[in-house]
């Protein structure tokens, strides 16, 4: 028998301890709301990402999209165990598939544009992570990690447009709605695919991959303000679950190692708070602007945003007057 041959049978327990620690703070005992969230998390980033996370998204699409009540409605049951999912702004509607119940429409009126035309709000219900001022073409993952923006782009172009400008990382929870919308008057001139992994995108996860949003499957949105001719960016990022992504201005459903073409040009205006598009599941939009941009007052990781309310600043120099800005502009609904 060779040496080594057989390794020391303890070292095979590795894995089991790091999975029984997060159960074993899990305790039945009343334990604090903020360690047994963590606790949540770290054995969701545990479970998530050693597993065959392709294989797993495609057969959450697969699920999300069987048609029956019944099986819903248990569906639902078991998620609300884990989530704090709440569908009382939503559509009055009996739900046919978990699909249905991910790209929900809320009621007209659920949300409110912010009407400042100094203001480029937020295109979806989220919580504010990593955000801050591109320099030297890096910004930040999470506290500690920092990736490229070039490696998230793709596009020397686009590091050149950015640098010096701010960026706003958006998480949308699996309880969240859905639906992302244009944060300004703007126009959709370009969209890229990029295929990637399909890492989970919560904060333990952060953490510990780098370059995580760099590796993900997504597409990045490039469009140009009408007020200023502002250039910005919006980075949709899948995720584990996320099934596909929805974009109204290529009328593609970009689901996991899309076959189809990886760029298209386009000319897709979109009124400030109209839907731009959807995910099947929470994932990331991260938010670019350009150099002049300020965040929002209140801006800041942790932070609760919905959809419509203020995320960044554009330059006073070219924030006209509300007064001239068209009615259409200061228009408040979710799904309109």
């Amino acid at each position: 028998m060779k040496p080594g041959r057989f390794s020391n049978p303890l070292r095979r327990l590795a894995p089991a301890k790091r999975l029984l620690g997060p159960l074993r703070r899990l305790s039945w005992r009343p334990p604090n709301p903020l360690k047994r969230m963590a606790a949540i998390e770290s054995l969701n980033f545990l479970v998530t990402n050693r597993i065959p996370r392709v294989a797993l998204t495609r057969g959450m699409g697969w699920y999300s999209g069987i048609r029956s009540p019944t099986l819903t409605r248990a569906s639902l049951a078991v998620w609300r165990l884990f989530s704090d999912i709440d569908l009382a702004e939503a559509e009055p509607r009996r739900y046919r598939s978990l699909q249905e119940v991910f790209t929900r429409r809320l009621v007209p009126g659920a949300r409110t544009v912010d009407p400042d035309p100094g203001v480029l709000a937020s295109p979806s219900d989220a919580i504010v992570g990593a955000c801050g001022r591109v320099e030297g073409g890096m910004l930040l993952q999470a506290k500690g990690s920092s990736y490229r923006l070039h490696d998230l782009l793709r596009s020397r172009e686009g590091e050149r447009e950015f640098e010096g400008g701010v960026y706003a990382t958006l998480r949308l929870t699996s309880a969240m709605y859905h639906r992302f919308h244009a944060p300004h008057d703007l126009t959709v001139d370009r969209v890229t695919y990029v295929s990637g992994d399909a890492f989970n995108v919560n904060p333990p996860a952060l953490a510990r991959v780098p370059g995580l949003f760099c590796r993900n499957e997504r597409a990045v949105l490039r469009a140009r303000l009408e007020q200023g001719g502002h250039r910005i960016a919006l980075v949709p990022v899948a995720a584990i679950l996320v099934a596909s992504i929805r974009l109204h201005c290529i009328d593609v459903l970009l689901r996991l190692r899309h076959r189809g073409p990886h760029e298209w040009t386009c000319d897709a205006p979109v009124r400030k708070g109209e839907e731009m598009g959807w995910f099947e599941h929470g994932s990331t939009i991260i938010v670019f602007a350009p150099a002049g941009f300020e965040l929002a007052p209140g801006i800041a990781p942790g932070r609760r945003l919905r959809m419509g309310e203020a995320l960044m600043r554009l330059p006073p120099a070219q924030a006209p007057e509300a007064d001239t800005l068209p009615a259409a502009t200061a228009a408040a609904a979710a799904g309109a």
